[in-house]
């Protein structure tokens, strides 16, 4: 998931939003100010908008704490997370790499709906502290709010135990399937075949929901179901993907011919003589027999295309000190992970600080064009 608006950094983890997020917050602040509205007009516009909008913060802060808590118990594993996402349905911890074991697994995923069901006990305490009983009408702005939180936290908890694949309870169910199995693949496949099945429920729960007449809220549930699915999808490809790399290294697939450029050479004639007509995507940069650095198509399109005659590969070249690279013994699946997180197509392949060669989406993507071929 994307972040497009940034807030900061908690414990090193950059917080942020995707756009659907304001839709969503907008929607949540008004469904709350036609709640307590209904429920105590007395209270006043402005006390019962304000109580909107505190809520509305206050639960999305619950959110950012649920992810957190799978952060920092992934962290405690040595599994580094990126950043966290609010978005449309919730958020999203980026955690940059699977789980070594079911145990750790498990954990990762039962954390946050126990940190969420904390927060919905802690605010019904809260509630309880300033004269609440359950069942009870609330008679104070502060406590009204308090037992939203509860309730709706609680709930989060709940839901988000559902055994769907990659919800929380569907990483639960595959830390429980992959203890039993001992097979961390075939328990995803599992997990994401379960998932997909919930999926395909909520879909036609919702839409069955929606033709009997509860409006938006039947469209929602179907929408879940099939943002459900969508990732369940991917999560069984993903697992598919990792076992045809089983066994494979960097140095089966990677290129030793690399093309080379001098630093001068201008974007207009880099584009036409090499890229356009040879074809190449990546380029070492080399003056003197030095390696000075990597310049792609995406480098070049940085630079307005009319100043391509002026600009030079020196001017936008990633300098070779500054890249992220492989090593020849180093995994595929390890290699597409660097890729995914410094969100680059290419590594240079290193051995004992020599250059040796370049790995590849495009390497990667035909060798499984070439087993799919091949029925394998």
């Amino acid at each position: 998931m994307r972040t497009h608006i940034k807030f900061g950094t908690i414990l090193g983890i950059e917080i942020g939003i995707h756009y659907s997020w304001l839709i969503i917050a907008v929607l949540i602040t008004l469904s709350l100010g036609g709640y307590f509205g209904q429920s105590h007009p007395e209270w006043g516009d402005g006390v019962i908008w304000a109580m909107a909008v505190g809520s509305a913060v206050m639960f999305f802060a619950a959110i950012v704490i649920h992810e957190m808590s799978h952060a920092l118990v992934a962290r405690a594993y040595d599994i580094p997370v990126k950043s966290i996402t609010l978005f449309a349905l919730g958020g999203v911890a980026q955690i940059e790499k699977d789980a070594e074991t079911a145990k750790t697994e498990f954990w990762i995923g039962i954390v946050g709906p126990i940190t969420s069901a904390v927060i919905g006990g802690l605010c019904l305490a809260a509630a309880y502290l300033l004269g609440w009983t359950f069942g009870a009408d609330t008679s104070t702005p502060l406590m009204a709010v308090f037992v939203w939180l509860g309730y709706i936290n609680i709930a989060l908890a709940v839901f988000n135990m559902v055994p769907g694949f990659p919800m929380d309870g569907g990483r639960v169910m595959r830390a429980a399937i992959w203890a039993v199995v001992k097979d961390r693949e075939r328990a995803t496949k599992a997990a994401s075949l379960i998932g997909q099945t919930i999926a395909f429920g909520f879909i036609i729960f919702g839409i069955i929901a929606f033709f009997r007449g509860s409006g938006i809220g039947g469209l929602w549930i179907a929408f879940i179901g099939w943002f459900l699915l969508t990732s369940a999808r991917a999560s069984y490809a993903q697992s598919e993907m990792t076992q045809a790399f089983a066994g494979l290294k960097v140095r089966d697939l990677m290129t030793t011919e690399c093309a080379r450029v001098d630093p001068r050479t201008n974007l207009q004639s880099l584009v036409d003589d090499n890229i356009l007509k040879a074809g190449n995507r990546c380029f070492l940069v080399e003056e003197n027999g030095e390696l000075l650095g990597l310049v792609t198509p995406a480098d070049v399109r940085s630079v307005e295309r009319t100043m391509w005659p002026m600009k030079t590969v020196d001017d936008v070249m990633r300098p070779f000190e500054g890249l992220h690279t492989a090593a020849p013994e180093a995994t595929i699946v390890e290699v597409l992970e660097t890729m995914g997180r410094a969100d680059v197509n290419q590594l240079p392949v290193l051995e004992g600080g020599r250059l040796v060669g370049m790995i590849s989406r495009d390497r990667i993507l035909n060798y499984l064009v070439a087993r799919k071929e091949l029925d394998m």
